[in-house]
């Protein structure tokens, strides 16, 4: 019992003085690291949105780049079938020039010598 009563008495007289003992260092440092934090979190927000913005962005050209590169090959599909058309009409024209070239040299008879 002698031993738990000492042990009291020197925790109060312990307590007692480290109450009494300045601290200012302890006292002013949560707050200057609070406030810290605070302006690191709010600068790492900042550079987040900023990313998210430039992301955004890279993905906004992309796609305007895919929609004029597939708008391009549209028209070059257009224009290639377009060549095609006048080609086949060409060859047609040719053929039925040649056939009726064909048609009046075996209908008309040679002339008589």
């Amino acid at each position: 019992m002698k031993k738990t009563i000492a042990t009291l008495i020197a925790g109060l007289f312990a307590t007692a003085a480290f109450a009494q003992a300045p601290t200012p260092a302890a006292t002013t440092t949560p707050a200057a690291a609070k406030a810290e934090a605070k302006v690191d979190a709010k600068v790492e927000k900042q550079a987040a949105k900023a990313d998210v913005k430039e992301a955004k962005a890279d993905a906004k050209a992309t796609k305007e780049a895919a929609k004029a590169d597939v708008k391009e090959a549209k028209a070059d599909a257009k224009q290639s079938k377009v060549e095609a058309k006048a080609e086949h009409k060409a060859d047609v024209k040719a053929a039925k020039a040649e056939h009726k070239a064909a048609t009046v040299a075996a209908v008309t008879p040679a002339p008589a010598k």
